[in-house]
């Protein structure tokens, strides 16, 4: 009798792994009417592990905040399922779902805005602390300022308030408060699109270097590709609530092979040039209605090379040169290029 394989351990393990996650919104159109149904996310799947960055690209609209309101429990999925280390969010009991919270924290978009005015930075960061742990006063108080020094900041920043600060210092203390509980994810929802180019640089590398000394795991949601290329590790490139293509950064940026990822790649400046030739794709017409999304493949009204299967079926995502990419011409474009 052979013996039993060993477990894996908590290192090789994926810090989140969400498989087919959904998430519809009814939509009233008045009494004893049936409602709409908005699907924002559908079927998306990825896994992220300690120490490496998943970026989610695509247009406005796209479902990226709302697939990260339910990776941040915020929100719950309609249909999939939702691990964090391990733990299945849509089964848990209140007591795990309070604890899984901890583990998961949320960088906004806007250092401007998610900050109390009326806080100085050290009750800001302090915060999180005395709800969610038996720390007193002066632990939490210690812990506030080591927490400053990791973010780059000085020791005297404690007793300043959130307008005394320039928008890239906001983003270090809103990126310190979401390190305060030891999350083992970040999700960071376009954390540097508010902030001045020069400045995004260094936000961009403080995440990286605490990243590394961390063993931290990134969400990225971005619509910015320059700065995705920078940081990521894996792309999942979305399209009216569908993942297109998913994969290695390299491999997407290299050669993409979904004509929505070419147009987004080709509009992004710096980008556009990268990788093989290849002509540019520009997208015409708006983005389709989530309440009325076309009935074969969500990207074919805007497509130059959909056919009739394209507007009749949905393609599902499958394995071509190193990603997965959700295109009927996926194959025929890319021996064509």
């Amino acid at each position: 009798m052979s013996a039993p394989a060993n477990p894996p351990s908590p290192a090789d393990q994926p810090v989140v792994v969400a498989s087919q996650l959904r998430r519809v919104y009814p939509i009233s159109k008045g009494l004893f009417r049936k409602p709409d149904l908005l699907q924002a996310v559908s079927g998306v799947s990825f896994t992220v592990h300690a120490g490496k960055t998943l970026a989610v690209v695509g247009e406005s609209g796209c479902g990226k905040s709302t697939l990260a309101r339910m990776v941040t429990l915020i929100e719950s999925p309609s249909e999939g399922s939702l691990k964090l280390g391990g733990v299945d969010v849509i089964t848990a009991t209140p007591q795990q779902r309070h604890a899984l919270r901890q583990t998961v924290q949320l960088v906004f978009q806007n250092p401007y805005g998610s900050l109390n005015p009326r806080k100085r930075i050290g009750q800001i960061l302090e915060a999180p602390l005395e709800i969610n742990t038996t720390l007193n006063a002066t632990e939490r108080a210690e812990k506030a300022r080591a927490m400053l020094a990791l973010v780059g900041l000085r020791p005297e920043h404690y007793d300043r308030y959130p307008h005394m600060f320039s928008g890239g210092q906001r983003q270090r203390i809103a990126i310190a408060r979401a390190l305060m509980l030891n999350p083992s994810l970040v999700v960071a929802d376009e954390p540097v699109s508010a902030l001045d180019v020069s400045i995004q640089a260094q936000v961009l590398n403080l995440l990286a270097d605490l990243q590394r000394d961390l063993g931290l795991a990134y969400l990225f949601i971005s619509h910015d590709l320059g700065v995705v290329r920078h940081i990521a590790h894996d792309v999942l490139v979305m399209y009216l609530g569908h993942t297109v293509e998913q994969g290695d950064k390299n491999a997407i940026f290299n050669r993409p092979l979904h004509p929505y990822t070419q147009a987004l790649l080709g509009s992004t400046p710096g980008l556009a040039g990268s990788g093989p030739t290849r002509n540019r794709i520009v997208l015409t017409g708006e983005l389709p209605s989530p309440l009325n999304p076309p009935s074969g493949c969500v990207f074919s009204t805007r497509c130059p090379h959909a056919t009739t299967q394209c507007r009749q079926q949905r393609p599902v995502l499958q394995e071509l040169l190193g990603r997965a990419v959700a295109c009927f011409e996926a194959e025929r474009l890319a021996m064509a290029g």
